[in-house]
């Protein structure tokens, strides 16, 4: 098919991307060792001052935070502009900076010092010091939570040394082999055991463990495993990643085909009768909460509310539907699995007449409007369950899902969200009463990955023509002093923004260069640990995303405020 572009901005949004990539590598660069700066960045700036972000520890000493594991977005791009461009130093600086911590960051057992999720102090790299730093001062632990490093970058500038990270990532986050219990945290430095070649042996449903089996944590095994297949052809590792990928498929309820967060529950090992403590040493915390009105069905696992939901049906979802056509037949499985899930999500949770989805249980208990009889882990007594708008990120995986099977209630979805969000009427069907909205005021980046799915669904160019207006919205209310945030408020900018993105996959659709620009994933690595407040005190549990949502002049505020 010939290039093409509906609007004269074409050439100066890949303008923009190239200016905002000059800025972050200059901005967001190594200032302190000027005779041999390293590669490595700071992951977020004040785009007033240039000052970059720093961690404060709760002792008083700060770092500048370099979590290399939350700018595998800004390596994509960086590869993307080269290959649009024909200019590598961009592709080249991405994969020095791979290069770079390969040589100096990773241990002895393959993981690296990376990562970041609730629970536990997590590591990152402090720019000034080019040190390994933790933001609490115990349980420096690795974990990534929605992550999707960029394995092929990876793989490109190192394959023993990717393949020796998969590897050890598998090592240590796999308790037991045998039964696939698996924990978010996993210690530094544990000698390589038998991986693939350990023996598995199928639980019930929801068996107890002490590992809690978030899906946000099993999806960076699952997709590391695929791509440990896909580009070093071990069998082994795509059969355990669809293993524990199968995990979170068989307690699905039978009915309804929803689920699952967890495929297993906490194992009880004590006792209390304080109900505002959460600890999943006391058991299933669904159960403890829900457990009197609803029955064994009340677990952690079944429980459909508000960001489980955006992790089941948004993130992984995402993640799957790309491995389906990564690997070709040989994902035909897992595939299956997801459009099915995305498939009763829509029948059983969307309501059309609001564009909201329903808090529910798994077996189609709709906990609309309830209000909690006693404190738990999903929020304190009085909290009334609401109904949740169906947000863009939901848009992006009902139309990827689209490009994969034309299905009438997948494009419902699709379409509901779209009206809602000023994107128009994208069409009872395809190419049927298709009214969209070319002067949308929509700016956000999530628009444009699923306008170019429906695109790529329909080849219908008028999804692109109102993609181009959303990429002219976001560069003209998002863009201030060289970089992307949603509002000129704020403090910090993050060097991870989907926004420019966003611009330079559009570019590669409008000039017909699809492979450009690697594949959306909504990978999203974060830092999260103790942070010293301004009157000293330690707040428990603090995550850099709360840092780069502050506006100039506001501070934290204590935990649960």
């Amino acid at each position: 098919m010939a290039a093409f572009t509906t609007q004269a901005h074409s050439a100066d949004r890949l303008t923009i991307v190239k200016q905002y990539a000059n800025t972050v590598l200059d901005k967001a660069g190594d200032h302190y060792h000027s005779t041999q700066p390293s590669p490595l960045l700071a992951s977020g700036v004040d785009p007033r001052t240039g000052k970059q972000l720093e961690w404060v520890f709760p002792d008083g000493r700060t770092a500048v935070l370099s979590n290399f594991s939350a700018q595998q977005n800004f390596m994509r791009v960086l590869v993307g502009l080269s290959n649009l461009t024909g200019d590598e130093r961009y592709q080249q600086r991405a994969k020095t900076s791979v290069r770079y911590y390969f040589d100096r960051y990773q241990d002895k057992s393959g993981l690296l010092i990376w990562g970041g999720g609730g629970g536990g102090g997590h590591r990152f790299v402090d720019l000034k010091t080019l040190q390994p730093e933790g933001p609490s001062e115990k349980e420096l632990v690795h974990e990534l939570k929605n992550a999707y490093p960029y394995y092929e970058l990876m793989f490109a500038v190192d394959k023993p040394a990717t393949v020796r990270f998969i590897r050890a990532f598998w090592n240590a986050h796999v308790y037991d082999w045998q039964i696939l219990e698996t924990s978010r945290h996993s210690q530094y430095g544990k000698e390589i055991g038998k991986l693939w070649d350990n023996n598995f042996t199928q639980q019930p449903p929801f068996f107890a463990t002490k590992g809690l089996s978030f899906l946000n944590a099993g999806n960076d095994p699952i997709y590391s495993a695929s791509l440990l297949y896909k580009n070093n052809y071990e069998a082994g590792a795509l059969v355990w990643a669809k293993r524990l990928a199968e995990q979170y498929v068989l307690p699905r309820d039978k009915k309804t085909g929803l689920g699952v967060y967890q495929f297993t529950q906490a194992l009880k090992r004590a006792e209390t009768s304080d109900d505002s403590d959460t600890n999943s040493k006391y058991g299933d915390r669904a159960q403890r909460q829900f457990g009197p009105e609803f029955g064994p069905a009340a677990l952690e696992g079944n429980m459909m509310l508000k960001g489980r939901t955006s992790t089941l049906y948004s993130e992984n979802a995402l993640m799957q539907l790309q491995l389906a056509k990564d690997l070709g037949k040989d994902g035909d499985d897992i595939k299956k699995w997801t459009l099915d899930s995305l498939k009763a999500f829509a029948k059983y949770a969307y309501d059309e007449s609001n564009n909201t989805f329903r808090p529910m249980l798994a077996n189609g208990t709709y906990l609309s409007n309830y209000t909690l009889p006693r404190d738990g882990y999903y929020g304190k007594k009085g909290t009334v369950l609401k109904a949740y708008p169906a947000s863009s990120d939901f848009l992006l995986s009902y139309a990827r899902a689209y490009t994969l099977e034309k299905d009438a209630d997948l494009w419902k979805v699709a379409r509901g969200i779209a009206k809602e969000l000023d994107l128009g009427d994208i069409g009872s069907a395809p190419g049927k009463g298709v009214s969209v909205n070319v002067s949308t005021k929509n700016s956000d980046p999530y628009a444009i990955f699923a306008l170019i799915d429906l695109w790529q669904a329909t080849q219908d160019k008028i999804y692109l023509t109102v993609a181009e207006k959303v990429a002219d919205n976001i560069v003209s209310n998002n863009l201030h002093n060289g970089f992307f945030m949603n509002s000129a408020k704020y403090q910090y900018a993050s060097i991870d923004s989907i926004d420019p993105y966003a611009l330079l996959t559009l570019e590669a659709t409008l000039k017909n260069k699809p492979q450009a620009v690697a594949p959306f994933l909504n990978g999203s690595g974060f830092t999260e640990g103790a942070y010293r407040m301004p009157d000293g005190s330690a707040r428990v549990s603090t995550r850099d995303d709360e840092l780069f949502a502050l506006k100039k002049g506001e501070t934290l505020k204590p935990n649960g405020k």
